[in-house]
C-alpha cells in the first residue's frame, strides 16, 4: 500500500537532516585536522632539529617583525674582525674592528665611507675572507658590496653588513676576518670640468 504524500514528505525531510549532519560532522573534522597540522608540524620540526625558516624571515634590521632562529649555536663564540683597504681619495672603515656572535646568530656591523675628492665618483667593494675555508660558512644577508655606488664629492655613506656565521663552520675555526677592498669604477663618470679661461677682453 502505498505511503500518504505527507508520510513521504516527512521520510525525504528526515533523510536531508541526516546528511546536512554527517557533512556538517565532516566539515568539522576537516577543520580541527587543518588546525592541528601547524602545531603538530612545528613541534616535528623542533623535535627534529630543523630550521623551517628562509632568509627572508630571519631578524633583519629595520624590519617590524622579529624571527627567531632555532639554529643558534651559543656552546661556541667566534670572533669576526673587521678590515678596510683604503687605497685612493677616500676614507673608508668599519665603525668597530671586531665583534664576538655565536654561530647561527644574526649580526650587523656599520662600514663608513668618505668620498674626499672634489668630483663624482663611481666605486664598489670587494670582500675577502680569512681562513679562506670560512668563505663558505659567512652568509651575508645584507651588503653594501652587493651594489655599486655613485658618490658625489665630499658625500659621507654609512652602510650595513647583516650577516650569520653557518654553524657548521669547523670547530678549529674561532676567528674570522672579514675585508673589504673599496675601488674606484673607471669609466663610469667622467672626470670632473676643467674652468675654461676666461679669453674675453675687458670693456674700456
Amino acid at each position: 500500500m502505498p505511503k500518504p504524500p505527507h508520510d513521504a514528505d516527512n521520510a525525504l525531510r528526515s533523510d536531508n537532516l541526516r546528511m546536512v549532519g554527517k557533512l556538517a560532522v565532516v566539515a568539522a573534522l576537516m577543520f580541527a585536522f587543518g588546525y592541528a597540522l601547524v602545531p603538530v608540524y612545528r613541534a616535528i620540526c623542533t623535535a627534529l632539529g630543523i630550521n623551517v625558516l628562509s632568509v627572508s624571515e630571519r631578524a633583519v634590521p629595520g624590519t617590524s617583525k622579529a624571527m627567531p632562529n632555532t639554529q643558534v649555536d651559543r656552546s661556541r663564540t667566534i670572533t669576526i674582525e673587521f678590515d678596510a683597504n683604503a687605497r685612493g681619495p677616500w676614507d673608508f672603515k668599519p665603525a668597530q674592528r671586531s665583534l664576538q656572535v655565536h654561530p647561527g646568530e644574526l649580526a650587523t656591523v656599520m662600514y663608513e665611507f668618505r668620498n674626499r675628492q672634489t668630483r663624482t665618483m663611481a666605486a664598489q667593494a670587494i670582500p675577502s675572507y680569512a681562513p679562506k675555508q670560512a668563505t663558505a660558512h659567512f652568509n651575508k644577508l645584507e651588503c653594501f658590496c652587493f651594489n655599486e655606488y655613485t658618490l658625489q664629492p665630499g658625500e659621507s655613506k654609512q652602510w650595513p653588513v647583516v650577516f650569520v656565521i653557518d654553524p657548521k663552520l669547523p670547530k678549529d675555526v674561532t676567528t674570522i676576518t672579514l675585508s673589504y677592498t673599496f675601488f674606484e669604477v673607471g669609466g663610469k663618470v667622467p672626470a670632473a670640468p676643467v674652468a675654461a679661461a676666461n679669453t674675453q677682453e675687458p670693456r674700456s
